[in-house]
Parts: C-alpha cells; sequence; structure tokens
C-alpha cells in the first residue's frame, strides 16, 4: 500500500504535482522534489527564516508546513521571485546597502521584504524592524539590512 498523496499546487507561477507523503514539509519538496534551492533549512523549527516563501502573497516558513496544507495553493520561492522587477530593486538595494556577506539568509530577508513591501510601500523603521523579526542573520547586523529596505521602498515608490 502506498502512504503517498498526490499534492498540486502552483510553484512560481507554473501548475507543479508531486506524489509524497503528506506528512513530508513542503520545505523538503521544494529542496528535494523540485529542485528549488535557495530556500534553505536554517533552523527546522519556524525560528530563523532562511525557508521564507510567499504562500497565497503571505511570508510563511516552509520548514513548518506539512505539504498537504499547501494543496491548490500559490507558492512563490525566491527562484520565482527572481525573475520580477521588484525583486532587482530589492536586491539591488540589499546589496548598495552592503546588507549581504555570506548570503545563507538573504533569500529569507528578500521574501520578507517583498511580503512587506506588497502589504505596506511606505513602511517606517519600526514596521520593517516587525516584519523582519522572524529572520536571523549572523554576519551582517541588522542596520544595513533595514536601510535596504527603505531604499527598496523609496526606490519602489519611484522617490529615489
Amino acid at each position: 500500500m502506498n502512504p503517498n498523496v498526490i499534492i498540486e499546487f502552483t510553484l512560481d507561477g507554473k501548475k507543479a504535482r508531486f506524489e509524497t507523503s503528506p506528512e513530508k514539509r513542503l520545505l523538503d519538496v521544494l529542496r528535494e522534489d523540485a529542485g528549488i534551492k535557495g530556500v534553505k533549512e536554517g533552523c527546522g523549527e519556524g525560528e530563523c527564516g532562511a525557508c521564507s516563501v510567499l504562500r497565497n502573497g503571505r511570508l510563511v516558513n516552509s520548514c513548518s508546513i506539512p505539504v498537504i496544507a499547501v494543496h491548490g495553493d500559490d507558492i512563490l520561492t525566491i527562484e520565482g521571485f527572481s525573475r520580477t522587477e521588484s525583486y532587482r530593486i530589492i536586491s539591488d538595494s540589499y546589496a548598495e546597502a552592503g546588507a549581504v556577506q555570506c548570503g545563507f539568509c538573504t533569500p529569507g530577508f528578500i521574501m520578507a521584504t517583498a511580503a512587506l513591501l506588497n502589504e505596506n510601500p511606505t513602511p517606517d523603521e519600526g514596521e520593517i524592524r516587525k516584519a523582519l523579526s522572524g529572520n536571523l542573520c549572523r554576519c551582517t547586523g541588522y542596520t544595513m539590512i533595514i536601510e535596504a529596505v527603505k531604499s527598496a521602498a523609496a526606490r519602489m515608490a519611484g522617490s529615489e
């Protein structure tokens, strides 16, 4: 008897279908079955944000979601987001602010920034800090990351 089920969802704008265990984490399906390596496992407990993706437009930690829970949903990873103009603006802002060092946490921070700016195009510093609070960085400190988000917001609003 095969305990696997068919899970279907939109992945980075394309229909995706996987035969897998319903308990398998979304993170593992993305990395192992879909070959998406920009979604990283940091803590495996939903605390660091390295595995962040957008699920139906909302930021989630893919390490803490069983894949069956996303059946029928729209999942956007850093790979899919990297094909957008918003990504270019955000990633350029991160690079120019010096907000990237080792890069392990960067995809999660970029996805958190995208989620924030989609919901609130003109966040103040407190709102930025709150939106990024689920992401951990061990290299750069947070000042440069916050400056990068401010810069991206200004660029997206056309005021820079």
